[in-house]
């Protein structure tokens, strides 16, 4: 017969009441919180003052709409995040139940296939007999399923619970293929640019950069309404742009190789400088590779390079 630590439901209030709370301690914004919970900012609120007058305690400190956690929505917002951090790892490990043996990468699937795959040979290199399998994904860190022990993605997408390990840099300039531009002069200038026809990476939320932000940061004046042909994926993008489709933004880490092959130029000369573009994070403690901080520390050594 299975033991289990005993706890009263009495003592508890709707767990319904967790996941908004640790949300909100965690991101210190009712309105963060809710984007990322898909919940209106009303909601958010609403579920937090019924959550205090519940436990009798006040969490936060409302001030000139802004909110700020107390010392006790601190203390609880630590053993909460911790708490559902286990279970969902737990749950996580019911589903896809891996191999002990297998320390887990999950990596947003463009940075998998372009800049990943062909440094994972200096990994193995290194740490031979090291059984290491990559999980790619579309789906931010929060919609996956996927127990894991490192993850890479853009800074900006949702990731929960993970325990963010360190960030990397990382430059969007246009990218094209050579053909699309053979009979222009380069570099081009803002008019020639915005006369071609530009791939767009466009999905909702907008987790990344998109023409409209990029052309805002570089101080070019969309007078003209350029033409944009959308895609729902970045890699389908970059590949209508390797196939002479017109003009994509490329990320330096994701195209450095595709450009050093002839396949794409950087048809204009300006870029964004994003010095926190992509994050690593750490999965859940419990269970935990030993091996995890070596992958971090390539990582960490890769990313740097």
């Amino acid at each position: 017969m299975t033991k289990w630590n005993g706890w009263s439901a009495m003592s508890l209030p709707p767990l319904s009441r967790l996941k908004p709370f640790e949300a909100a301690a965690r991101l210190e914004s009712f309105s963060r919180a809710a984007d990322e919970l898909g919940m209106t900012q009303t909601a958010i609120s609403k579920q937090i003052a019924a959550f205090e007058r519940e436990i009798g305690v006040p969490l936060f400190e409302r001030r000139n709409r802004a909110v700020f956690l107390t010392e006790s929505g601190k203390r609880l917002g630590r053993v909460v995040s911790a708490a559902l951090s286990e279970i969902s790892e737990e749950i996580a490990g019911l589903q896809h139940r891996r191999r002990k043996t297998e320390l887990v990468l999950h990596c947003q699937l463009c940075e998998a296939f372009y800049w990943l795959m062909p440094r994972l040979p200096r990994f193995h290199e290194r740490h031979p007999g090291t059984e290491l399998r990559v999980v790619s994904s579309l789906i931010p860190l929060t919609e996956s399923g996927e127990a894991f022990d490192v993850a890479l993605q853009t800074t900006g997408r949702p990731s929960g619970t993970a325990r963010r390990m360190f960030t990397a840099a990382d430059d969007i300039f246009p990218v094209c293929a050579p053909g699309l531009v053979a009979d222009r002069a380069l570099p081009l200038d803002p008019a020639a640019l915005l006369s071609l026809p530009l791939l767009s990476h466009a999905v909702a939320p907008q987790d990344w950069m998109e023409w409209q932000d990029w052309f805002v940061r570089v101080g070019v004046d969309e007078a003209r309404r350029p033409r944009l042909t959308p895609f729902d994926s970045y890699p389908l993008a970059l590949q209508a742009a390797v196939a002479g489709q017109g003009v994509a933004l490329g990320w330096r880490r994701t195209t450095e190789a595709l450009i050093a092959e002839g396949k794409l130029i950087r048809p204009y000369t300006a870029l964004v400088e994003c010095p926190t573009e992509l994050s690593v994070f750490r999965g859940p403690a419990r269970q935990t590779h030993p091996q995890t901080e070596q992958l971090l520390d390539w990582l960490r050594e890769e990313l740097s390079a």
